[in-house]
C-alpha cells in the first residue's frame, strides 16, 4: 500500500494504522472509495487539528477492513469501514472530553462525535450527505454491551 500524503500533517498510514491487524497478520488496505474518504477525513482533522491550536493529533484508528472492525468488536455499519471516522487523542491539548468540548465550542461539522472515554470518535458525513451532529457518551458496562447515551456527559 502507498503511504499517500492526505493532508499536511496526515498520511494513509496513521489512518489505516491498526495493532489488531497487526496482531493477527491481518492487511488493513481500503478500498480506492475509503481511500477518498480517508482525504476528506484527514482534512478534517486539519480543522480540528487548528481548533486544538495546532497540537499533534494521534489517531489509534481510522478505516477498518470488515474483518478488523468485527475483530475489534465494531458496529457492522461502523463509518471506520467506509474510512469516514478516527478515534483520536491529542495529550497536548487535554483530555478526551476537553477535545469533544472544543470541537463542539468551534462549530466543526462531524456527524458522529463520541466521548468513549480514553479517546474520541470522530466521523463524518457520506459525501452530499448532511451532517447529523449526533452527539454521544459511551458508557463500558463490565462484563457488558458498550451503552452509548445523548450529549456529553
Amino acid at each position: 500500500m502507498d503511504d499517500a500524503t492526505l493532508s499536511p500533517h496526515f498520511r494513509l498510514s496513521e489512518l489505516t494504522v491498526s495493532q489488531t491487524a497487526v496482531r493477527r497478520g491481518l492487511r488493513n488496505d481500503p478500498p480506492s472509495g475509503a481511500v477518498s474518504n480517508l482525504r476528506r477525513l484527514a482534512h478534517a482533522l486539519e480543522d480540528v487539528r487548528r481548533a486544538l491550536g495546532d497540537v499533534p493529533i494521534i489517531v489509534s484508528s481510522g478505516y477498518r477492513s470488515p474483518k478488523v472492525n468485527s475483530l475489534v468488536g465494531g458496529s457492522p455499519t461502523s463509518l471506520h469501514l467506509q474510512g469516514l471516522a478516527a478515534d483520536f487523542t491529542a495529550p497536548a491539548f487535554g483530555t478526551p472530553r476537553q477535545i469533544c468540548q472544543r470541537i463542539i465550542d468551534v462549530g466543526i461539522l462531524y456527524e458522529e462525535l463520541i466521548f468513549e472515554g480514553a479517546w474520541v470518535h470522530f466521523g463524518l458525513a457520506a459525501p452530499g450527505a448532511v451532517p447529523q451532529r449526533k452527539l454521544l457518551t459511551a458508557i463500558f458496562l463490565k462484563g457488558g454491551p458498550t451503552r452509548y447515551v445523548g450529549g456529553l456527559l
